[in-house]
């Protein structure tokens, strides 16, 4: 005798519902109307089953009657798309030069946005008062509520709070600023806040839409004002245990002089940081590595990220390996040289987006208010 397998449980007909019900949805997320012939023809699903969930998601204020109708010969056919009320993600950049804030809708796009400028080293309060400044102003011309929230931050970010977390030297520090604190009066309801690190949000549109695009291994330096990584690994990246994975200032490498320092002091043995910051000044450095005779500081800046970028091969073991901020591209040449003829071969690349980490927070941002839309066309049904 042979064993069998019990039979397979038929879905209910409300989880059919669901499943047609959130094709519809995400059929009308990528474009701003269709008609219910148009959504058949992009789901494979028959047109009588689609008419019947528009039906449930009109009745259920998701899904509205644009008014237009379809012109030419045959028959007329209407126009849905998704209705005005269904809120907002609020997306939210902290960075040295201040504070921005966008409301983004479930078709992607940007409906209000808001900046408020911060003074270099503000500090915790002036931080806290910026952000709380900018959503505010924000929430009242979002077109409605603000259902979730992710936050990219230019400083350490705690794994298991979303606070921004003291590390010796950062340059941005501004103190153990709690962004969920901040805005839980202006994101209610379904929603949570998600804070991460800048350099994380720029490796995930990397990824996405970028010179990393479907690569699922591989290593982002952020080489600007401040010193940063993200290690993606199966497309996903790795955080660690805090939440500072990634975090490179401290690593030691050999310095101008010879001898081991941290990454941080080698801009500092350089002359090459802002006065009295750990900040590296951009502006010298750049004319630095384009002065025709100042090869001593091209061979020492390549010599101690050569070295971060030895220890990423050896511990992440990436396809390949992204260089961004604001001059760490102009090295990309020295580097790709030195490392794609290694013992491990591994291309080193510049990175191909601008403004790449509120690029990556404002399609997660998006990505979680269309789960939070589908969700609510069947909210007994968890997924």
């Amino acid at each position: 005798m042979t064993s069998s397998s019990p039979p397979m449980p038929r879905p209910s007909l409300e989880m059919l519902r669901a499943l047609t019900d959130e094709n519809v949805l995400r059929c009308l997320m990528s474009e701003h109307r269709l008609t219910r012939a148009e959504i058949a023809a992009r789901t494979g699903i028959s047109r009588p089953t689609i008419s019947d969930s528009v039906r449930r998601l009109v009745a259920a204020d998701l899904v509205v009657d644009t008014g237009e109708r379809t012109t030419g010969r045959g028959r007329v056919g209407a126009y849905y798309g998704l209705a005005p009320g269904l809120g907002a993600a609020l997306v939210v950049g902290i960075t040295p030069r201040g504070v921005t804030a966008e409301a983004v809708d479930a078709l992607g796009r940007v409906r209000a946005r808001e900046e408020t400028a911060l003074a270099r080293d503000a500090g915790r309060q002036a931080a806290g008062d910026a952000l709380d400044s900018a959503v505010r102003r924000l929430a009242g011309r979002a077109g409605g509520r603000l259902r979730t929230a992710v936050v990219s931050a230019a400083d350490p970010v705690d794994r298991g709070t979303g606070r921004l977390a003291h590390l010796p030297d950062a340059p941005f520090l501004v103190g153990d600023l709690d962004p969920p604190d901040v805005l839980a009066p202006y994101v209610g309801g379904d929603g949570t806040v998600l804070v991460d690190n800048d350099v994380n949000w720029a490796a995930r549109a990397e990824r996405a839409e970028g010179c990393a695009r479907g690569v699922d291994d591989f290593v982002y330096l952020h080489l600007g004002e401040g010193l940063g990584g993200a290690v993606v690994c199966d497309g996903e990246v790795r955080r660690g245990d805090h939440g500072f994975a990634g975090e490179i200032a401290h690593l030691y490498v050999p310095g101008p002089g010879g001898g081991a320092l941290p990454l941080t002091e080698v801009f500092a043995a350089l002359g090459l940081r802002r006065p009295g910051s750990t900040a590296i000044d951009v502006a010298a450095l750049r004319a630095r590595l384009t002065a025709p005779g100042d090869r001593a500081v091209r061979t020492a800046l390549a010599d101690a990220i050569g070295a971060v970028v030895a220890a990423a091969v050896a511990f992440a073991d990436p396809r390949t390996v992204v260089v961004g901020g604001g001059w760490g591209p102009a090295l990309v040449p020295a580097l790709d040289d030195r490392f794609r003829h290694g013992p491990r071969p591994v291309p080193v690349r510049a990175a191909g987006l601008p403004a790449p980490e509120l690029t990556g927070a404002r399609a997660h941002a998006v990505d979680r208010l269309r789960a939070l839309v589908v969700h609510s066309a069947h909210p007994a049904l968890t997924t």
